[in-house]
């Protein structure tokens, strides 16, 4: 069940990691047909700031696609020095630390996106955009980090209960330079 729950939660940020590069993609169409309209002495205008928009919405929601597929960085200098259980128990607390911390900072997002929606308010540039149009699917993207975050963890506690070890390393296993150069 564990690995089922790991498989569905990989597929879905899959979907999220495609939607957020169709995002980016198309920003970048924006911002570089920009460009081209500023040499024929025209502009959109704002794109830089719907570029920063956009930046700040993938990082939100790319965060948790990196956990799935073991992209985030982590420190595995004693980790590498035990057993397989030893391994499995410092995993099991990196994730439950993330988990703790995304958590955290989705709770202080939630704030930010009240406060913009209960006084409407809007970017101090020329382009004035709702703020909440940014803080939504931003705020949207920690939570969603959090969530996975922490059915990661319980999915890994899980397999590490079972005493499947290797399955739990390759769930929230440190992918290490080690790795690489063996294989």
């Amino acid at each position: 069940m564990a690995e089922r729950l790991l498989k569905t939660l990989r597929s879905l940020n899959r979907g999220v990691a495609i939607a957020v590069g169709i995002m980016l993609l198309a920003c970048a169409a924006v911002v570089l047909l920009d460009i081209g309209l500023r040499q024929l002495g025209a502009s959109f205008g704002g794109t830089d700031e719907i570029s920063g928009y956009a930046m700040a919405i993938a990082t939100s929601w790319g965060m948790a696609y990196a956990l799935l597929e073991l992209g985030h960085v982590r420190i595995d200098l004693i980790r590498g020095r035990v057993g397989a259980l030893g391994r499995s128990l410092f995993d099991l607390l990196a994730m439950v630390v993330l988990a703790a911390t995304v958590s955290l900072i989705a709770v202080k997002c939630w704030p930010v996106l009240e406060r913009s929606l209960s006084v409407g308010s809007r970017a101090n540039t020329p382009l004035e955009t709702p703020l909440w149009w940014v803080h939504v699917p931003w705020f949207a993207g920690w939570a969603w980090f959090a969530i996975m975050s922490w059915l990661t963890f319980l999915a890994a506690l899980t397999l590490v209960a079972r005493g499947r070890f290797k399955a739990s390393e390759a769930a929230i296993g440190a992918f290490g330079e080690e790795q690489e150069v063996l294989k």
